[in-house]
């Protein structure tokens, strides 16, 4: 399909601001008009109509990827996965579910940006345990609810604080940190020559609108997944997923040893082995009721 239509890409001359300026362009569907694309290019196989599901949505893309400007990697690359993310989206999508793309498309951007990202990262040795990769995609989100205004290096602390809640040593949490501290894309920097900065161009009340709405239904098919799916837990294990991953302020490994009167190792596997059953039984859940995207 990347081969059979063309759409804007990021040159080296002009760079991003200019892609960014075109793809402002491209007009915004409603639903009655993307259901008869969407419809069209499933039945005939219209490129033309694939284009234009396409087109309309690389600003969508634009702004998932600059959720991801914090981990220094170019954004021309990491808009450009979610472009191939979008695409597959659109390839498989079925209108007859009654979705909107652009909700069924942020499964297929997000992953393909988080999958890039990794990859990236595995060049300079991120880990490869599931640890270190929770803490990769985590730091920040505590960073800010421990440290919000820190930008350097956090205090014993806070470095303490974090290591307990993802179970990783104190050392990773500092050499983390650090590759990720100062890499940060701010909003203010300027995008081109002409002086735009990223906050200028994020303003978009249209587009902003379509994505808080994904945004809300995701969030909701989310929790409907968790609900159902938490049942299948006993209550102690329910319990520990709860204070470890599901609360607002996890409970250490520490706290929860002493509470139940086994070992942290214990606590740690119990916590695992809780998780690795609700992903498992919300993935087949979401797989059966299509809310997924399925290879």
């Amino acid at each position: 399909m990347t081969s059979t239509f063309k759409y804007p890409a990021i040159s080296n001359e002009g760079g991003l601001s200019v892609y960014l300026d075109q793809i402002k362009k491209f007009p915004m569907l409603d639903a009655e008009e993307e259901y008869m694309l969407a419809k069209n290019w499933k039945t005939t196989g219209n490129v033309k109509s694939a284009e234009k599901l396409v087109t309309s949505h690389l600003r969508l893309v634009a702004k998932i990827a600059m959720r991801y400007k914090g981990y220094g990697l170019p954004m021309n690359e990491i808009i450009s996965e979610g472009n191939v993310g979008l695409m597959q989206a659109v390839k498989k999508f079925e209108p007859e579910k009654g979705f909107r793309l652009a909700t069924y498309a942020m499964w297929w951007i997000k992953a393909s940006i988080q999958e890039y990202i990794l990859r990236s990262w595995s060049l300079v040795k991120i880990g490869t345990t599931t640890a270190q990769k929770k803490l990769f995609f985590n730091l920040k989100k505590l960073k800010n609810q421990i440290a919000p205004k820190n930008e350097g290096d956090l205090k014993k602390d806070e470095v303490e604080k974090i290591a307990n809640t993802l179970d990783v040593s104190e050392d990773e949490v500092i050499s983390m940190n650090r590759r990720l501290s100062g890499k940060e894309q701010s909003l203010n920097a300027p995008i081109g020559e002409d002086g735009d900065e990223w906050q200028d161009w994020v303003v978009d009340k249209e587009m902003d609108q379509e994505l808080k709405i994904a945004h809300q239904e995701e969030l909701d098919q989310r929790k409907d997944l968790l609900q159902d799916s938490i049942k299948i837990l006993n209550d102690r294990e329910k319990e520990i997923l709860y204070a470890r991953r599901l609360n607002e302020n996890p409970s250490t490994l520490e706290d929860l040893s002493k509470k139940y009167k086994i070992s942290r190792e214990r606590i740690r596997q119990i916590e695992n082995k809780a998780f690795e059953k609700l992903q498992k039984h919300m993935l087949n859940s979401a797989k059966s009721k299509n809310l997924l995207p399925v290879n």
